[in-house]
């Protein structure tokens, strides 16, 4: 393990030095800001010891050089002018613990022991989530240029602080890129949280993200942190930003703008340090033409844009992607040989998707569910993908009295009702089993009356 020590007393440093190279550590000395950033740039450091006061320097802006680095090191600040406010500030930045000269040896090393565990943990645990993260293999998969392209970004940006506007139709893994964004950068170790504008009122949109206080509304009964301030140093990400109220984008400009956060309910802003990441399926420059989009708000968010192709512009993916799910399903269900025929295949090839990657999983689920064998042939697979013709008009039964309309109202809600009772009364699932956005299902929903019916949905 790597310690680098930064004070500007000789003495100090050759204490610290002296004590955690017999204790069988790699350390390093600094005596300036500007010397601790060098050596932070020259070779990897698990864990900074800096003293607060550097000469004209600050220990906080070693603080801030070593957290905003890949594979942050851990950071103890060491001071013997000790205040309230400055612990706080430290801690704030993200420092593992702050401590008071004179101190104890023992305690000191005892510190520095729990802080490198906690780097060794936090470093298992970005591997496991990396193994572990729904869906996270998908992203390695695929040998087109569109997709390499978005990976290289995805690489070179994921380091920074940078506000990132994910764009792409729906289904195309918006989601699964900004969760790569969080994995691949020094946030990994904390909060990924993701949440859904179009599913959520203004009011609630405004609670989940800036948080409130106690009384603020009618049901707020205690005081609750929102998101951007529990990510802490992790990632939010906006989802179908483009579906976000007027009044919430003017609050969020100037919560991008600050930095800071004001609960509903609150006169006091709250400082947040999570990276923002936003995702839609729209056009925003036609949103912002239409006037439905602040023009302001989008220069904020699109710092770095990411266009995500749909599935049918990058077709030589399909087979891998299509042999990634299946082989992942086989290891679910315990079918390891499960293949799809070269003719299956070639089916899935040449459909068009228009419910991109997320179709594509969902019918290679169905194949596995209705395949008796290891191979997966054309049979499997639904007879719109296969090219089948329709049944011809001729053959469609027209009753005295048949009202097409009445007939289209009613099947809508028929299906309506079935989606929520397959979703538990979940109305985002079921507008997205249906191929709906969920403004288009909430009117669909209003127009049949069925907003009252959600609650015999879940008892039954």
């Amino acid at each position: 393990m790597h310690i680098l020590v930064v004070d500007d007393e000789p003495s100090m440093r050759d204490v610290l030095e002296v004590l955690f190279t017999r204790a069988g550590f790699e350390v390093t000395c600094a005596g300036s800001v500007k010397d601790a950033a060098l050596a932070l740039s020259r070779a990897p450091v698990d864990l900074v010891l800096t003293d607060m006061k550097l000469g004209s320097g600050s220990g906080m802006e070693v603080l801030r050089t070593a957290r905003a680095m890949k594979d942050a090191p851990e950071v103890i600040v060491i001071t013997a002018f000790g205040t309230a406010a400055s612990a706080v500030e430290a801690m704030r930045e993200g420092a593992y613990h702050y401590i008071c000269k004179p101190f104890d040896n023992e305690e000191l090393r005892l510190l520095v022991q729990k802080a490198l565990e906690k780097k060794t943990l936090r470093r298992e645990n970005l591997s496991l989530r990396a193994q572990l993260v729904p869906g996270a293999g998908m992203l390695a998969v695929g040998h087109s240029p569109r997709m390499q392209s978005v990976m290289a970004l995805v690489e070179k940006v994921a380091a920074t602080r940078t506000t990132v506007l994910i764009c792409g139709e729906s289904g195309t893994g918006k989601e699964l890129i900004a969760r790569a964004l969080h994995l691949k950068s020094p946030r990994a170790g904390h909060p990924f949280l993701p949440v859904n504008c179009a599913a959520l009122s203004e009011g609630v949109l405004e609670s989940e993200l800036f948080g409130h206080m106690k009384g603020a509304f009618t049901g707020a009964t205690s005081d609750r942190l929102g998101l951007l301030a529990a990510a802490g140093e992790g990632t939010v990400l906006l989802d179908e930003i483009g579906e976000v109220p007027p009044a919430t984008q003017v609050k969020l400009l100037r919560v991008l703008q600050e930095r800071k956060v004001k609960p509903v309910g609150s006169s006091q802003e709250v400082p947040f340090h999570a990276r923002l990441v936003a995702a839609t399926n729209r056009n925003l420059d036609a949103e912002v033409k239409a006037g439905r989009f602040r023009e302001d708000l989008l220069y904020r968010l699109n710092v770095i844009t990411l266009e995500l192709p749909a599935l049918r512009e990058r077709a030589e993916d399909i087979p891998l992607l299509a042999t990634h799910f299946l082989e992942r399903l086989g290891e679910e269900l315990s079918r390891p040989g499960l293949r799809f025929t070269s003719e299956a295949l070639a089916v899935l090839q040449r459909y068009a998707w228009p419910g991109n990657v997320r179709q594509l999983q969902n019918i290679v689920e169905r194949a596995v569910t209705l395949s008796d064998g290891d191979a997966l042939g054309p049979d499997t697979l639904p007879a719109t993908l296969r090219g089948e013709p329709a049944a011809p008009a001729g053959d469609v039964q027209l009753p005295a009295g048949f009202n097409l309309e009445r007939y289209l109202d009613d099947s809508e809600r028929r299906y309506l009702l079935a989606a929520l009772k397959r979703t538990d009364g979940v109305k985002t699932r079921a507008a997205e089993l249906l191929g709906l956005s969920f403004r288009s299902f909430r009117y669909r929903l209003a127009k049949h009356g069925l907003v009252d019916e959600l609650d015999e949905v879940r008892e039954r």
